[in-house]
């Protein structure tokens, strides 16, 4: 019996400035970078959002606190 291997590579931009590792890729998808999940979005009272650390955040709340991930220097 063969082992297949798949992996996919996501480039992220963008960080929650209240919890850094939640970020979201190019194709707009958010990953929880501790657990290395994906969250997906939820429709909470006819609301869209994610739930963020067991809280509900719409994306119109998100988009306040949405930053671009700065570049760090990597000595290797």
């Amino acid at each position: 019996m063969k082992t297949i291997t798949i992996s996919k590579n996501y480039n992220f931009i963008w960080q929650l400035d209240f919890a850094p590792n939640y970020q979201f890729t190019k194709c707009k998808k958010l990953f929880n970078l501790k657990t290395s999940r994906e969250i997906k979005k939820t429709l909470t009272s006819m609301t869209i959002g994610y739930y963020i650390k067991g809280k509900f955040y719409s994306l119109n709340k998100l988009r306040n606190h949405i930053v671009k991930i700065e570049k760090t220097i990597c000595l290797f």
